[in-house]
């Protein structure tokens, strides 16, 4: 990285969300950005969680872009590796990876005031940049909680985003922590092998059957034959999950027969009542994530598996401790209990206008207009930002919504011309939350009677959008200069630092480069589905 080297816009973190602005970067004619990435390699939580039966549990032809569908997934719900091959895909095809700054973890990132730019410290180098575009992501720093006695436990302990692959399970005894999305995939994967495995239960989970298959050979040369069935397969599904919503969001009562399915699913393979009583949820389907898996439940009924419906409370020696005060001997301890969600770690590293940290202007609760763009953090936006979840559905249609939103904020920064920012203006950010909190009122993520890792702190749920996808794309479609206040500096004079008339001189190549982009960009459209 240069010593002061300068661009337009930094994108923090390689994913689904950052590799996607940095395509749509390239689609608007915008050359001048680079990604920075922590890790060797793109793919973002994907890359990170390889933990044996990692698979999304949304299917795959909806989780992925809908500018560069893929007629080849080879099952219905992908696992983690075709995901991410997915991703070095999309990274190749789009020619990515000049822009891609890899092994630069950003450091520290500070708006300075007086040249309306963000300067960023990476492990690697520095830089500035006029925009930031913060895409890492709420499942990228693992949790581990503190338990006493952890750092003396003589035995193997990582979490289930850090995988240890050289450490061989076969005939140990392993303590599995959390019942998450993680745990469900891990546990049949692992009991297998494992001499025993007790699993500790803090909450019950609702899980559902995974009705997953391989795609046929067929289906695939018909997907590649015709784009089209491609993509009427990805609205099928994506109308699907659409027509679900307003039982969550409103009429969370209805979800009483999704309950009893559940059950029966649970039933077909607990014949224990005790431990059917274990695994049965006390709170509303809906309210924490579903689950899905057909492997999760017979996994628990085989002989070696110890269910205890208690969370982890101490360590002594080899022996974990339940809250209930069982005790149980093991060589390893895996951790699936998530991550840093509502206290993302890059909010430390984001230095505002008024020098605080977003972490500290975050400290009541995370908040951002159209969940984007925070007050006083001018011409920084956040990708997967507070409110923007989804309880039911595919990110990747909430990230390509924010993308659009993205893009507009660039272009009116161009309209604007000269050194121009643009900050959300307090009042916009209250009254945008303020009205995703009101309707989150009546939510079962709110009213289904559980603690889950969609609430912060303080109990209020800062993650989920309690809304359609429509209504979300509809709402960031564009930008709208009434909810921003206009920053601006005096211009500087001719060959004074890098970043020297920066967004007009830039302007200029980027309109020079935009038809060679735009045309480069339709060539790799169709580059992916062949």
């Amino acid at each position: 990285m240069a010593e002061h080297e300068h661009v337009r816009v930094a994108v923090i973190g390689s994913g689904f969300g950052g590799l996607g602005a940095a395509v749509r970067l390239r689609r608007e004619g915008i050359t001048d950005f680079v990604v920075l990435e922590r890790a060797g390699g793109v793919g973002g939580t994907w890359r990170d969680n390889s933990y044996p039966g990692c698979a999304c549990d949304v299917p795959s032809h909806l989780y992925s872009f809908s500018f560069a569908p893929n007629p080849d997934w080879p099952r219905t719900f992908s696992g983690q590796e075709h995901i991410r091959a997915y991703l070095e895909h999309v990274t190749d095809v789009f020619h990515l990876r000049p822009h891609i700054r890899f092994d630069s973890e950003v450091k520290l990132m500070t708006w300075d005031a007086e040249q309306l730019r963000w300067d960023i410290e990476t492990s690697s180098g520095r830089l500035s940049a006029d925009v930031v575009v913060s895409a890492t992501g709420p499942l990228s720093d693992p949790k581990i909680p503190e338990i006493p006695g952890l750092d003396s436990f003589p035995g193997k302990v990582f979490h289930s985003a850090r995988w240890d692959h050289d450490y061989d399970l076969r005939g140990k005894r392993v303590a599995m922590v959390g019942t998450g999305a993680s745990a469900i995939q891990i546990v049949p994967a692992i009991q297998p092998k494992v001499d025993s495995l007790t699993l500790f239960q803090r909450t019950a989970p609702w899980v559902m059957p995974r009705v997953d298959r391989a795609i046929s050979g067929a289906e695939r040369a018909l997907h590649r034959a015709l784009p089209f069935t491609t993509q009427a397969r990805r609205g099928l599904l994506w109308g699907i999950r659409e027509l679900q919503v307003q039982a969550f969001t409103k009429r969370p009562n209805e979800l009483g027969l999704v309950e009893k399915l559940a059950k029966q699913n649970m039933a077909r393979a607990i014949k224990d009542p005790a431990l059917r009583a274990k695994l049965t949820p006390d709170y509303r389907i809906g309210c924490k994530r579903i689950l899905l898996s057909s492997t999760y439940y017979p996994a628990l009924a085989e002989p070696n598996v110890d269910v205890v419906a208690s969370g982890l409370s101490e360590i002594r020696g080899s022996t974990v401790v339940a809250a209930d005060g069982t005790e149980t001997e093991v060589d390893a301890i895996i951790f699936g209990t998530g991550f840093h969600v509502t206290d993302m770690p890059i909010a430390e590293r984001v230095v505002g206008a008024d020098g605080r940290t977003l972490a500290e202007s975050w400290k009541g609760g995370m908040e951002a207009l159209r969940g984007a763009s925070a007050a006083g953090f001018p011409n920084w936006m956040t990708i997967i930002g507070p409110n923007t979840g989804l309880g039911n559905s595919s990110m990747i249609l909430m990230i390509e919504s924010q993308l659009s939103y993205m893009a507009d904020y660039l272009r009116q920064l161009d309209v604007l011309g000269g050194r121009a920012a643009l900050d959300a203006r307090p009042g916009a950010v209250s009254a945008w939350n303020h009205r995703v909190q009101e309707r989150m009122k009546r939510t079962v993520w709110n009213t289904g009677g559980c603690t889950s890792w969609y609430l912060d702190a303080s109990g209020r749920n800062t993650t989920i959008w309690p809304g359609t996808t429509t209504e979300f794309r509809r709402a960031t479609r564009q930008v709208d200069l009434s909810e921003y206040e206009l920053l601006r500096a005096p211009a500087r004079p001719a060959g004074d630092g890098p970043a020297e008339d920066a967004p007009a001189k830039r302007a200029d190549a980027n309109k020079a480069d935009a038809k060679k982009a735009a045309a480069e960009n339709a060539e790799k459209s169709a580059e992916v589905d062949a």
